[in-house]
């Protein structure tokens, strides 16, 4: 990866560990952050766990992209970052909105997770903030794992012991567990037994999501923020679907995400080849320049009648995230969007497509009758 980006790369066994990492290194307790209302609320709560107020932006409508020209010059001078988000892979503006943080002389942040094969301006994403947090559970399968890479190679020692502080020790009840994970979910889907799993994993405190959101616990969130900037305090946020998110890796772990990572460009063609035939589609919207999308932000007119005709195909949609953030966690908690209608729009018809699943997503969409979303506004 350092490679790849040009960039010191640090391993972390989470994403979101390394964006905490970022965070609390680029960021002053009590500074304001730009972000995405579409967002997984995870990222909320790690930004509030690093002790700074989430500041939520305007969004263009057909991809969800940041709007740099629409954020009011007020809300640009009380900030102290900009975190990006490049949902499901399509790049936000990076190149304006490092030229806007230059400006003002504070850090751009590039959440890359989604988006580990796509480029802006010539250039990968993830190569123009001070720092950037990739996961290797997202086009690599690896189910584990990420990176944070930095501007600044001075600083991976530093911040290498401020990860290692926050490390658990892994048993070998962990990595055996990992181990046998893949061919456990193949069992699964094989004798198509996926609900049953999805009902163990609940009552065993695994799966803590009944909808697209977490229950937002307000009062316990409270008593978290005034403990900020602090990770313990957080962890029932923070934690949800990947309590392994601060376990040191085995090597277990480390073989099998070396191995998938060495497939990396192969799966982006994969991705390429099926982003471009969803967004070809009805329910797509032409790009200015095709990227290998970890999900292909299908607009349906009936999003939840389209995800139920998948479901009874065996098509499992995730990463949704509506509500946008600031409809979810209120004023309480962030500052909400100067213009929030676009935000609100996107997250009611977005219908995230696994481009490995083109074919068949297609298919059941048309043999469904699902509409396309309308232009927003419209």
């Amino acid at each position: 990866m350092r490679a790849r980006l040009g960039r010191e790369c640090l391993y972390v066994p989470s994403c979101r560990l390394g964006l905490y990492l970022a965070l609390r290194h680029f960021c002053p307790p009590g500074g304001r952050v730009l972000m995405s209302p579409v967002n997984d609320d995870v990222i909320l709560f790690v930004v509030l766990a690093a002790g700074l107020r989430p500041v939520q932006a305007p969004l263009k409508p057909h991809d969800a992209s940041l709007d740099a020209a629409a954020v009011p010059e007020d809300v640009w001078r009380g900030l102290c970052a900009v975190l990006t988000t490049n949902l499901y892979g399509n790049p936000d503006p990076a190149p304006e909105l490092a030229a806007a943080c230059r400006a003002r002389g504070i850090p751009l942040l590039e959440d890359a997770a989604h988006a580990i094969g796509s480029v802006v301006g010539g250039r990968p994403v993830g190569t123009y903030g001070d720092a950037s947090v990739f996961s290797l559970s997202k086009h690599t399968g690896a189910g584990t794992g990420g990176f944070l890479a930095v501007r600044d190679a001075g600083l991976r020692d530093e911040l290498a012991l401020a990860r290692d502080a926050l490390l658990h020790p892994a048993g070998p009840g962990a990595e055996l567990a990992y181990a046998v994970r893949p061919y456990a979910e193949a069992a699964v889907r094989g004798l198509r037994l996926v609900r049953a799993a999805r009902a163990t994993l609940r009552a065993l405190g695994r799966q803590e999501r009944e909808g697209i959101r977490m229950p937002l616990r307000p009062a316990a969130l409270e008593r978290a923020v005034a403990a900020a900037p602090a990770l313990v305090p957080f962890h029932p946020w923070v934690r949800v679907d990947l309590h392994t998110y601060r376990l040191t890796p085995g090597p277990a772990r480390l073989r099998r995400t070396e191995r998938l990572l060495g497939r990396l460009d192969a799966t982006l063609a994969a991705h390429r080849a099926g982003t471009e035939q969803l967004l070809a589609s009805p329910w797509g919207t032409p790009p200015a320049a095709l990227q290998p999308l970890f999900r292909v932000p299908l607009l349906v007119a009936d999003r939840d009648a389209a995800i139920a005709a998948l479901a009874r195909a065996r098509l499992t949609t995730g990463y949704l995230y509506d509500p946008p953030l600031d409809d979810y966690a209120g004023a309480a908690f962030c500052d909400p969007s100067p213009a929030p209608g676009a935000a609100r729009w996107f997250a009611r018809h977005a219908l995230p497509a696994d481009p490995l699943r083109a074919g068949a997503v297609l298919g059941v969409l048309r043999a469904s009758g699902a509409r396309p979303a309308g232009r927003h506004g419209g």
